[in-house]
């Protein structure tokens, strides 16, 4: 797994990523964060139980090697996680590295619950089957029972222990008294009833300690097996990434290197169907490439000089040469790696009640394990049933479920918005997503493609529409205006041909004019075309007025007795009046924002059906818009520029565009991969589900502990059946949390 530093040069802070060893429950989260929050010049340390890592903020002058002496003083372990994904030489080797150390650890998971296995089964059958029995079988049920509990089982004594020295309990102190209390009752039974025969059966009860260790170690090996498929997503990504790149030479030589070897400005080669290695810029040839796997975008994008190519991504049919402008750590695909891990190892506040809960569950459970000894005893029961009904508790009381109930549904939901492209920052994030009432779009850029284009054109004369736009695009070749660049583009896309003009001339603030095949003409308004004694003919100012009256860009091109009428605008975005009407459909409301005046606002609005309009509003004065709207419940604001950065960051929630600048996506709680607006609801929903899975893993965590405490109190529940239940718990939390790998 991977990590990164965040410095902030104003306070001085850094945050460090750990991976934390020994957790077994919710109370041991608390107890590690509490350590590294006690700890000198630490702001602040959120600890999670499903990836088991810790991330602190802390001052400069903290070495993580103090932060991993407060854990270790706090009975676990710890190291501190590698700060690049490039660490094992590739991210397609580090991939390779955390499928090897997660089988690893799933081979002595599983070795340890076959010894374990092979030990209890014969316990239980000789237990249950062969009743009355003579002395020398229950010293065999002995033999079964030691190594059974103590050896298979020895991580729970360990870590109990470990707990006892400084003070504290776990949920391994619940198992390891559970079993140890079962144990030491059967074995004094043995020893003090020697030489009565058949009567010490009755007094015996080894094989419910190995039974309990082995389901719980079988719940744990289940629970291990549904987390490698909740880190599923970040292996992915690092997979994306190729082992090499072939790189050419200024001689047009090729030469094949390792991925970590490329540098910036070097030239790569991709050849069809193969997967591009580091982000960079198109040099040479045209291809269309697949980029599905990073933005979720299902159809192929073309890319031709010019154009920007994404490591990770695969390309088409056409073999293409692009410039390294990002490699290693800088690249998109590690920037996702980064955020995808991030938020998998953050907490939602949701967890803080779990949390608190867990940390003084256990030992009330000790307590109350304690008292129904003593009641049973006081009503003359016997202490071999107050015993058995204490053993029940602590085991069916184990708060594995509560620690597991948040982590794991927020692993699985942040993994899969990574593969929607939806990047989720972090649980908060993703919690306050689901809460939102209402959403601020910007205009530009984001309800529109943030570039204009021609939408309108009308001959009057002569000219038919292909001429007009032809002699139009020959003038503004020679401009640099980006409405000059949107002729220019529909003349090209409508397979136009563009003559050379001659004579040409720009006047500032009017408009261009110059001579095609010999003709004069004259492209601006058309107040300055009317200046110049060019009688416009009346059709051709209806039109300029209806079109201005729809808030878009028009001018006039004149020569000799022809005219025609352009309009120009930053049309809509596919997908944006769909978006605004599943934001409806979710209870949302949208709210457009933009600097450009009423009438154009408004034209847009109507037609992707937007109500409500804030116009002509300057930057700074975003944010105060967003703080108008908090007062009204929950507000999220949509931008992708660096002048929506404020409004990003005051926002409940902040979504960036993918298209959008580093500053804008820095600022925002969600980040969108593709420029598609139809991501803002899908974010929206993914987010409620995602909090429902949680509600529902704590709902049936804290009923199961409401309703199986006091049946195992009253004696109606055997300790064997409540270790198979504590582990059912556990494992139900986490397939409840894998639907959510569903999400469409």
């Amino acid at each position: 797994m991977s990590d990164y530093e965040h410095h902030d040069h104003e306070t001085h802070e850094v945050e460090t990523q750990l991976a934390v060893k020994g957790m077994t429950c919710a109370s041991c989260v608390r107890r590690v964060e509490k350590a590294l929050t006690n700890s000198p010049r630490v702001a602040s340390a959120s600890v999670n139980f499903a990836t088991h890592q810790a991330t602190v903020r802390h001052d400069t002058s903290v070495t993580p090697e103090h932060l991993v002496g407060a854990i270790d003083d706090a009975g676990y372990s710890a190291e501190v996680m590698p700060d690049d994904i490039h660490s094992h030489h590739s991210a397609s080797e580090h991939a390779e590295h955390m499928r090897l150390e997660s089988a690893s650890e799933m081979s002595k998971m599983k070795t340890n619950l076959w010894f374990s296995s092979a030990l209890t089964i014969p316990l239980v059958l000789i237990s249950m089957l062969w009743h009355p029995r003579p002395e020398w079988a229950n010293w065999v049920l002995f033999a079964l029972a030691t190594p059974a509990i103590f050896w298979c089982g020895r991580q729970f004594f360990v870590v109990a222990l470990k707990a006892l020295r400084h003070g504290s309990t776990t949920m391994d102190t619940l198992v390891a008294v559970g079993t140890a209390a079962a144990w030491t009752y059967s074995t004094y039974s043995l020893v003090r009833n020697q030489g009565h025969g058949y009567m010490v059966s009755d007094h015996v009860y080894f094989e419910t300690g190995g039974v309990i260790v082995t389901l719980i170690l079988l719940g744990r090996f289940l629970e291990s097996r549904a987390k490698t498929r909740m880190s599923d997503a970040i292996r992915k990504l690092l997979d994306l990434a190729p082992k090499e790149a072939s790189v050419v030479g200024t001689d047009g030589s090729e030469l094949r290197i390792s991925v970590e070897h490329v540098a910036m400005g070097m030239n790569v080669r991709v050849r069809p169907g193969e997967r591009v290695p580091v982000d960079g810029i198109v040099a040479e040839g045209e291809s269309f490439v697949d980029e599905s796997m990073v933005t979720g975008e299902p159809l192929p994008v073309s890319k031709k000089p010019g154009d920007l190519v994404t490591g990770g991504t695969v390309n088409g049919q056409g073999s293409i040469v692009f410039e390294a402008t990002h490699v290693g750590q800088d690249t998109m695909l590690a920037h996702i790696t980064k955020l995808v891990q991030k938020a998998q190892g953050s907490r939602a506040p949701l967890q803080g009640l779990a949390d608190r809960i867990s940390s003084i569950f256990v030992p009330i459970v000790i307590l109350l394990a304690v008292l129904i000894v003593a009641t049973y005893i006081f009503l003359g029961k016997g202490v071999e049933s107050g015993v058995l009904a204490a053993v029940s508790v602590l085991v069916i009381a184990c708060p594995c479920a509560l620690g597991l109930a948040t982590p794991t549904a927020l692993m699985v939901g942040t993994g899969r918005g990574a593969e929607l492209g939806i990047l989720v920052k972090d649980g908060e994030a993703l919690e306050r997503a689901g809460s939102l009432k209402t959403i601020l779009l910007d205009k530009t850029g984001t309800l529109t493609a943030g570039r204009p284009q021609v939408t309108d054109v009308a001959s009057f004369g002569t000219w038919s529409k292909g001429e007009a736009m032809s002699f139009a695009a020959a003038l503004e070749t020679q401009s640099e205006h980006p409405v000059a660049t949107a002729v220019v583009n529909y003349a090209t896309q409508n397979g136009l041909q563009i003559p050379r003009a001659a004579k040409f001339e720009a006047i500032r603030g009017k408009g261009i004019q110059g001579a095609v095949d010999s003709r004069p003409g004259r492209i601006g308004r058309a107040s300055w075309i009317q200046e110049n004694g060019f009688s416009i003919p009346l059709a051709a100012v209806e039109t300029v007025n209806r079109l201005e009256s729809e808030g878009k860009t028009v001018f006039v091109v004149w020569s000799e007795e022809d005219f025609a009428v352009i309009a120009v605008s930053d049309v809509i975005s596919e997908g944006s009046k769909e978006a605004v009407h599943m934001l409806s459909s979710l209870g949302v409301t949208s709210v457009m924002v933009t600097g450009d005046n009423r009438l154009a606002a408004k034209f847009v609005a109507d037609r992707v059906g937007i109500q409500q309009i804030e116009a002509q509003v300057l930057p700074a004065d975003k944010a105060s818009i967003v703080q108008r709207f908090q007062k009204t419940g929950p507000t999220g604001m949509v931008g992708d520029g660096i002048n929506d950065a404020p409004a990003l960051a005051q926002a409940d929630l902040g979504i960036a565009m993918g298209s959008g600048t580093d500053v804008a996506m820095e600022s925002a709680g969600v980040t969108l991969l593709r420029s598609d607006l139809r991501g803002v609801p899908q974010a929206i929903r993914l987010a409620r589900a995602t909090l429902r899975t949680i509600r529902g893993n704590l709902f049936w965590a804290f009923a199961y502990n409401v309703v199986m405490i006091p049946l195992a109190a009253i004696g109606l529940l055997n300790p064997m059946l409540a270790a198979g239940a504590m582990a059912c718990s556990s494992t139900s939390v986490i397939i409840n949390s894998l639907r959510l790998k569903r999400f469409t």
